[in-house]
């Protein structure tokens, strides 16, 4: 009887880029589209609140109904990316009076909303491991970087399964920790950089978007630092773990680069 074809491999979605792509992006976009285009300095992208969030939308939309129709699965990401710019939106379209002022308390909620996403990706991260999924695997310890095949065979050879699992699972709980630590940084980013704003301004709406801007960019330092940082200890303590379950080196586990 022939050997059955196998089925080619599905190629996996960068998760990054999905995360840039369904988060980021759009995030940015309602951040700097949103200015008023009737006021004084309105460039040719300044849409209004109400339009940046329409345009911002429909980048996740589009792109959670492209993913579905290719693999019919909803995508998570394109969920997250979408309540992010629901309540990035919203909270703008509460913030901003018509006079030009802002609501007070402005910088809380915007530290609040900012935390929104990290710590949405941290349940996930963790509730993941319920379903017998970890996300870690999506991330780090994916099949583009680690010979997984290679170290799951010399796992059952050793009969270490119990030990291999309570690895996975340690390795996602640390990786879930550095959302959550994420989180309460951007509460402290926000307050921080809104510590002089005047909310009853006449130009505090002009201000309110320079600071948004400032801490886009400002997180990718003050925040994406710290996490880049936690995720490599997450990597070299689960490096550790397999080494110390499988007896092979760095170079079996992973795959050249």
């Amino acid at each position: 009887m022939p050997e059955s074809t196998p089925k080619p491999k599905q190629k996996q979605e960068h998760p990054l880029a999905n995360i840039l792509i369904n988060v980021l992006i759009p995030v940015m976009a309602l951040d700097h589209l949103s200015k008023n285009p009737e006021k004084l300095g309105a460039k040719l992208w300044h849409v209004g609140p109400g339009w940046a969030m329409a345009i911002a939308l429909a980048l996740p939309l589009g792109y959670g109904i492209w993913h579905f129709t290719q693999t019919r699965k909803l995508n998570f990401f394109s969920g997250i990316g979408l309540v992010s710019i629901l309540f990035t939106g919203g909270l703008t379209l509460y913030l901003w009076n018509a006079n030009g002022t802002v609501k007070p308390n402005a910088g809380i909620l915007v530290g609040l909303k900012e935390a929104l996403v990290p710590f949405m990706l941290g349940i996930a991260v963790l509730g993941s491991l319920r379903f017998g999924t970890p996300m870690l695997r999506v991330f780090i310890y994916n099949d583009n970087i680690f010979d997984i095949v290679r170290i799951e065979n010399r796992i059952a050879e050793r009969s270490a399964e119990s030990a291999y699992q309570k690895l996975i699972a340690g390795a996602t709980k640390l990786f879930a920790a550095s959302f959550f630590i994420s989180a309460p940084l951007n509460i402290a980013l926000a307050l921080w950089l809104f510590r002089s704003f005047d909310a009853n301004a006449a130009d505090a709406t002009e201000a309110y978007n320079s600071i948004i801007s400032k801490m886009t960019w400002a997180g990718l330092v003050v925040i994406g630092a710290p996490l880049v940082g936690f995720m490599v200890y997450t990597l070299m303590r689960l490096l550790k773990g397999l080494r110390e379950l499988t007896g092979l080196e760095d170079k079996d586990l992973m795959h050249p680069r």
